[in-house]
């Protein structure tokens, strides 16, 4: 489909509503530099922190003496494990990591204790000064030993988060005349690279508690957890979002939050806390590292029987998101394909490196990798071509995935792939570089939402009033985090629909209304967005309650359309039936899901997103280098609520998966992060990402707010696995491994791609 402009206004015009290109309310000011990003929160008397982190990546804490930092001038006060009131633990899904190591480190750059200062300078200068007394111990930085027989125990219970055990359907014979193939692969640790570092500012309110100004993807996740870490009632603790500079998944875990409010209760002075860059890398999680084995079994004829996979995920030091992450990954580990039989063990363990959780993808984007290289070597026994071997297997509306569970919505993976592979080829080149051309494909699965009997919904509120003028407005206030994919903007857009009012402003972001659940899982416009459309039609239900009292009319013969209501004897301007504010909450629920069985079965997941990818790229062997001369992306998104939003988004993600293909790693020895900073930590430029194509596909859902699917994960997914099997069949080198490597191209395959 196309993408129009957004058209011209006239003062009738109700805006841009949904369907519509719509420009971003918050783009003008981010455009010019004035939007407010929360690390540029200011009061007056604030003070500053900083942290005292662990130089080992595992270790007992001794003694720590602050006297040294205390004596600075400016510094008021240091703040260890032993001022913390509450549990001082904090997690998503395992309270397990420690505001203030409390005993033990477990990974390079743990918080050992915070700091508070009347500057910057003054507060680093004194976390500097604080001494910690370590006794270094062994380290686990190895997944594979990490469960091994007689290996420590980096927590009670063991070294294992979460096994995910599926079996679906039978075994298949040993049968010669079938066709196998295997393969071990491999994913490195992405950072979510965003550009705002991690940032809050932390305001002590009367009767001891915390009014905190924060960058999160999740306001209510965080109060729950900061309330019970640190000994306070959840009541006592206002959270708002602040500007947010990029998250990714890497702000749904507690970071800055804790170490400001714990300053500002000591103090009881606001206190602001901003990480440089070298910090943000040990202050948040990263993507799991992987290592995956596979095995898939085929006719000659190319019909998939039976994919077999060992998932093996890096959690690093604490759990995060890594049951979920790991269960995804398990989920998803034959791909967009019908299979009869599927056996997945997927584990996801603790080590001594940093710790992983969300990222964008959350353990479908390692899988895809793998389940897609087996494809194309699949395809290369066969003879085939890989693009016919994709068709023939391909999922539809009513197959059966690996869990059991029957699409039952849209699943045009077929049509997708088909868009990308009749686009024309890319254009020859003209400046005699010494490159070699290979086209590659992918394709991808993954869920939308919460899963597996998660009570997810979201709430919304919706007020409609007058201005001083007399014209109708309305405000609309949710929790759910803003974080640059364009929520607000789609929040406008169905209000215009539903109401038909063109002023559409927001309230506060905070934790005044209730829960949004997080901006993760592609989720927020089908769940805050359902919210918000649903307390749109409860005021809608008001105003004609009140336009039939006034005229005697039934409602059934009312309708609101163009900032009136319409009777059979004429319409009613808005203006005239808001006496006073119409102002209706709502809350959104999907429908229910239910957690796997024992064997990895059951009704765990509410929808499904598919996205289809065509890369193109040069390669240069002997220097070690990959060019990506274009990238064609089909993608299913249900209903484009705003075209120009998606296409940022299927922009961004493609840009975030070629990082991952071919530069974005970070580099762990020994526990230790050797490239923390966009120095060393490449993230692609505007120069390393090709030509891209897209098509953007709307088949309606029958069981979302105006048929709509995710957008945000989908279009990253098969990225990765599409460059791999473009670089496999322009060199011939068994490439195993993202991102690859220079000298991974030098590693030819038996038989050329």
């Amino acid at each position: 489909m196309s993408i129009a402009p957004e058209r011209p206004r006239t003062a009738a015009d109700p805006g841009v509503g949904v369907g519509g290109a719509a420009a971003r309310p918050d783009g003008p000011a981010k455009v010019r530099g004035e939007f407010e990003f929360s690390s540029d929160l200011h009061v007056p008397g604030m003070l500053h922190g900083a942290t005292v982190r662990s130089p080992h990546p595992h270790a007992r804490i001794r003694g720590i003496d602050t006297s040294r930092a205390l004596a600075i001038r400016g510094v008021l006060t240091v703040v260890t494990a032993d001022d913390v009131a509450g549990t001082n633990r904090f997690g998503l899904e395992r309270r397990d990591q420690p505001v203030l190591a409390d005993g033990l480190v477990r990974y390079v750059g743990e918080p050992v204790a915070v700091v508070a200062a009347t500057s910057p300078a003054t507060a680093r200068r004194a976390a500097e000064a604080v001494v910690v007394d370590f006794e270094v111990l062994d380290a686990i930085t190895d997944a594979e030993t990490a469960t091994a027989p007689g290996t420590a125990e980096l927590h009670p219970g063991g070294n294992l988060v979460r096994h995910l055990r599926l079996r679906h359907g039978d075994p298949v014979p040993d049968d010669p005349g079938l066709v196998r193939v295997s393969g071990e692969y491999h994913v490195g640790m992405q950072d979510q690279a965003f550009l705002g570092p991690e940032s809050c500012l932390a305001e002590p309110t009367a009767g001891g508690g915390i009014h905190l100004r924060c960058s999160t993807q999740w306001l209510h996740i965080d109060r729950d957890q900061l309330a019970a870490a640190l000994g306070l009632p959840p009541e006592q603790l206002h959270l708002t979002l602040a500007g947010v500079g990029g998250a990714f998944g890497g702000r749904e875990d507690l970071s800055v939050q804790a170490h400001a409010a714990l300053l500002a209760l000591r103090t009881g002075r606001p206190v602001a806390m901003s990480y440089p860059r070298r910090e943000s890398f040990v202050g948040h999680v990263h993507r799991h590292p992987a290592r995956m084995r596979y095995t898939h079994t085929a006719t000659r004829d190319g019909r998939l029987l039976a994919v077999e996979a060992d998932i093996l995920l890096d959690g690093g030091a604490y759990a995060s998101t890594s049951p979920a992450v790991v269960g995804n990954a398990g989920c998803f580990a034959a791909g967009p394909y019908a299979v009869p039989s599927v056996h997945v063990d997927a584990r996801v363990v603790y080590t001594n490196n940093p710790p992983c959780g969300a990222m964008r993808g959350f353990g479908a984007i390692q899988v895809c990798f793998a389940y897609e290289s087996q494809m194309d070597e699949l395809a290369r026994v066969l003879g085939m071509d890989p693009v016919e071997l994709r068709l023939r297997n391909a999922v539809t509306t009513g197959s059966t995935i690996a869990t059991g569970q029957t699409v039952d919505g849209p699943a045009p993976v077929a049509e997708l792939l088909e868009r990308v592979a009749a686009r024309p080829p890319a254009p020859p080149r003209t400046d005699g570089a010494p490159t070699v051309r290979g086209v590659g494909y992918g394709l991808s699965i993954k869920n939308i939402c919460k899963s597996a009997g998660v009570d997810d919904y979201g709430t919304a509120r919706v007020r409609l009033f007058l201005r001083p003028d007399g014209r109708p407005a309305v405000q609309v206030q949710t929790a759910a985090s803003e974080v640059g994919q364009g929520l607000v903007t789609v929040q406008q857009q169905i209000v215009r629909t539903e109401l038909g009012v063109a002023d559409v402003g927001f309230l506060p972001t905070d934790t005044t209304v209730g829960d949004a659940g997080t901006a993760s899982a592609s989720r927020q416009t089908w769940m805050s967005g359902g919210a918000v459309q649903q307390a749109c039609h409860r005021v809608r239900d008001e105003l004609l309650t009140r336009a039939a009292t006034r005229t005697g009319h039934p409602r059934d013969d009312l309708r609101l359309q163009d900032g009136a209501v319409h009777t059979p004897t004429g319409a009613i301007p808005l203006a005239e039936l808001i006496d006073d504010a119409v102002d209706e909450t709502a809350v959104f629920r999907h429908r229910t899901t239910s957690p796997l069985d024992e064997e990895g079965q059951g009704d765990a997941h509410v929808a499904y997103a598919f996205a289809a990818h065509r890369v193109t790229v040069d390669v240069d062997a002997e220097l070690g280098t990959v060019e990506v001369v274009e990238v064609a992306c089909a993608q299913d998104v249900g209903k484009a609520i705003n075209p120009l939003g998606v296409a940022g988004q299927m922009h961004g993600g493609i840009v975030q998966g070629l990082g991952l293909a071919i530069m974005e790693e970070i580099q762990v020895r020994d526990g230790r992060i050797l490239n923390p900073g966009f120095t060393d930590y490449l993230i692609p430029t505007a120069a390393d990402v090709g030509a891209h194509h897209l098509d953007i596909l709307e088949h309606l859902r029958p069981d979302s707010p105006y048929g709509l699917t995710g957008v945000g994960e989908p279009p990253m997914l098969s990225v990765p696995a599409a460059v791999a099997a473009a670089v496999r069949r322009a060199t011939g080198a068994a490439i195993h491994r993202v991102p690859i490597r220079p000298q991974d191209l030098t590693a030819t395959a038996d038989v050329p791609g």
